[in-house]
């Protein structure tokens, strides 16, 4: 691993029911997550991801690719254009840097059909030899 490196891209499809088992998964009983008719009355076309689910895939994708014994230091993201049912998110990452003590630092991206979902930053400690 060294800096500059990207991840190889994750296609997501962003299903119903990834929406509605993901906010109950996270304990997130907000109707936005999972009544399409009240979150229409809300001023959203559909209901949508939430960020517990979203914190949840780009963890994800992090660990699988470096691995089993990858553990994630700090993961901080900002969401932006929603996941609505029916679209994919492909998530991106590029290592931007890589320290002393075995962490590597990865910028985040996740984009749908309608623009950028999430952006952040993940820590991620690799033991020497496993990436």
């Amino acid at each position: 691993m060294k800096a500059g490196e990207e991840l190889a891209p994750l296609e997501i499809a962003v299903t119903r029911t990834l929406i509605v088992a993901g906010a109950l998964a996270s304990r997130d009983y907000q109707d936005v997550h999972h009544d399409a008719e009240l979150a229409r009355e809300k001023g959203s076309p559909d209901i949508f991801m939430n960020i517990l689910t979203t914190n949840g895939l780009v963890g994800r994708y992090v660990t699988d690719r470096f691995g089993p014994s990858a553990v994630l230091r700090r993961v901080a993201i900002r969401l932006g254009a929603p996941n609505y049912p029916g679209d994919t998110m492909v998530l991106s990452g590029t290592v931007t840097a890589v320290g002393d003590d075995g962490t590597a630092e990865v910028a985040i991206v996740g984009v749908n059909g309608i623009g950028r979902h999430v952006t952040g930053t993940v820590t991620v400690a690799v033991p020497e030899g496993a990436a």
